[in-house]
């Protein structure tokens, strides 16, 4: 292992969630992983989140607040240019062995990956009210 791994794995802290016997790889892998890599980028991703609205010239902060968890949604599912640089947001803070790890399963690691950050961001839609 190089010294890159182990100051990635301190950097992000502890397995967030619980983890049981009957867990499937891929909740094990969501509560080591990606839990602590969306904990530790929250505040970027509000930051990128917030260039998005910016950057789509839209009139977000009129919006609902029905209408702006339906622009978060699409936003993430439908952008694949924002959802690839999100992506790239996480990925960069695997492990060599996490990586092997997602790219043997990807697809449904990027669903799950993708709909904790779209959780995540509409948790605090506050505070990106309160960024406007």
């Amino acid at each position: 292992m190089n010294q890159r791994d182990p100051d990635i794995l301190a950097l992000r802290g502890e397995t967030l969630g619980e983890i049981h016997p009957q867990s499937s790889k891929e909740e094990i892998f969501q509560n080591k992983t990606l839990r602590p890599i969306l904990k530790l980028q929250n505040e970027l991703f509000i930051e990128s989140f917030i260039n998005y609205i910016n950057k789509s010239k839209s009139d977000f902060y009129n919006f609902t607040i029905e209408r702006k968890m339906l622009f978060i949604d699409n936003a993430v599912h439908k952008d694949i240019k924002f959802r690839n640089a999100l992506k790239g947001m996480v990925i960069g803070l695997f492990t060599i062995e996490e990586f092997k790890e997602y790219i043997q399963n990807s697809s449904n690691l990027n669903k799950r990956m993708m709909n904790l950050l779209i959780d995540r961001l509409k948790d605090q839609i506050q505070l990106l009210i309160e960024k406007e």
